[in-house]
């Protein structure tokens, strides 16, 4: 996977979600899929959509009714699917996987498992803007799953980020 489908797939907050109990066998109808993640009907219905124009869902034909379509996962959606399970299987803690749902903390964990200085990482995360990238750095700083070193060899001195604990061992699931 690259780290442009990525971020398009983590900009809506219940995708990984949904790709997970998908991966698992729930059945998909949005009944099913609004209790297992507790997400908001609209916000659900969004994250559905958004996955059926990445190409990961599809409408299961023939099946459910046109107000309450079933969904799929496509070939596509498959391979992503057992991705976003190993993500939401490291994340068992409700607070951690509301960490998970926010937009930018899956592909900077994914480029963060060497050393990079920001600079580097918003250059490769091509929408980020420095705000978002500042905030989300200080957000998994603050979990932990983030550590900030200061290079000394540079001149000037240049903070490094680099994921540890939980934050690396996600990022190792997405194997960018």
């Amino acid at each position: 996977m690259d780290i442009n489908t990525l971020v398009k797939l983590t900009s809506r907050a219940w995708s990984l979600d949904i790709l997970a109990h998908l991966h698992e066998g729930l059945p998909g109808r949005q009944a099913a899929l609004l209790t297992a993640t507790g997400a908001g009907r609209t916000a659900l219905s969004q994250s559905l959509h958004h996955l059926i124009d990445l190409g990961l869902l599809e409408r299961n034909p023939g099946h459910g009714h046109p107000l309450r379509p079933e969904f799929r996962l496509t070939a596509k959606g498959e391979a992503m699917a057992a991705i976003a399970r190993k993500i939401i299987r490291l994340t068992p803690d409700e607070t951690e996987r509301g960490l998970i749902r926010r937009s930018w903390t899956v592909p900077v964990l994914a480029l963060s498992r060497e050393p990079r200085q920001f600079s580097t990482l918003r250059r490769d995360l091509p929408p980020i803007t420095d705000r978002a990238l500042s905030q989300s750095l200080k957000n998994l700083q603050g979990s932990n799953w983030l550590t900030r070193h200061i290079d000394p060899c540079g001149h000037p001195p240049r903070p490094l980020y680099q994921a540890t604990g939980r934050g690396l061992e996600i990022g190792q699931a997405i194997g960018i």
